[in-house]
């Protein structure tokens, strides 16, 4: 392994090459573990279509799920950088797909969230609330929130999020996500607190974060369950 100056690392797994954070417990938390792959003795055949593995049918892992096929089954590379893959790997034809899908939020996703929306935040049931600049951290590990006062909210310790919405047109139709509810523990904290965010006056920029939070909120919690 080789060390590089933004604090990450260079590992070589048998899977491929990784670019991971130096120590483990900064990796964000979109990040997922690779699978430990199903030993070759126990998959005699391949785990889609059954053919049996000889001397010119050789059998390959999926970098995602880890189990056991064919070349035909998975012959696919598709970058993977939920395990934080420096080149494109091989994945098995149900994994490529989902891999492929959140390519567009690792893609556009993230850069929306990073660049932030403007919104009205009120912390608890407190009357008080202030215009803040609300953005993804560039470790994808913190919300920081900017206005005359700062504070910093980590996803690891939101328990859940709640998009609000509201009817983008006077006759009804399609609903425009508005704000988010969410509850969390503060840092050094166990106590829940909750946390109310409104669009503020650029509603069109805060809906596109809001809409792109709530697809990042499905990769968090898909992430702790794994």
């Amino acid at each position: 392994m080789s060390t590089v100056p933004d604090g990450k690392k260079l590992v070589r797994s048998p899977s491929g090459l990784r670019m991971v954070p130096e120590n483990g417990a900064f990796n964000s938390p979109f990040s997922l573990d690779e699978p430990q792959w199903v030993p070759d003795k126990e998959c005699p055949s391949c785990m889609q279509c059954d053919k049996k593995y000889d001397f010119l049918t050789r059998k390959h892992h999926c970098r995602r799920c880890g189990r056991c096929f064919c070349d035909k089954c998975c012959s696919k590379k598709v970058a993977l950088p939920r395990m934080c893959f420096v080149d494109p790997v091989r994945q098995c034809g149900e994994c490529s797909l989902v891999s492929q899908k959140e390519m567009e939020f690792y893609d556009k996703q993230l850069k929306v969230l990073m660049g932030g929306g403007s919104f009205i935040v009120t912390l608890g049931t407190s009357k008080m609330s202030e215009t803040m600049m609300c953005r993804l951290s560039n470790n994808h590990r913190y919300l920081f929130f900017d206005g005359e006062s700062h504070f910093e909210v980590e996803l690891s310790r939101i328990s859940s999020m709640q998009v609000l919405t509201e009817e983008s047109t006077p006759e009804g139709g399609n609903s425009r996500a508005s704000g988010m509810l969410l509850h969390y523990k503060p840092t050094g904290s166990q106590d829940p607190q909750q946390l109310r965010m409104e669009a503020a006056d650029d509603k069109k920029t805060a809906s596109s974060w809001l809409a792109a939070m709530h697809k990042a909120a499905k990769l968090l919690y898909e992430a702790r369950d794994r």
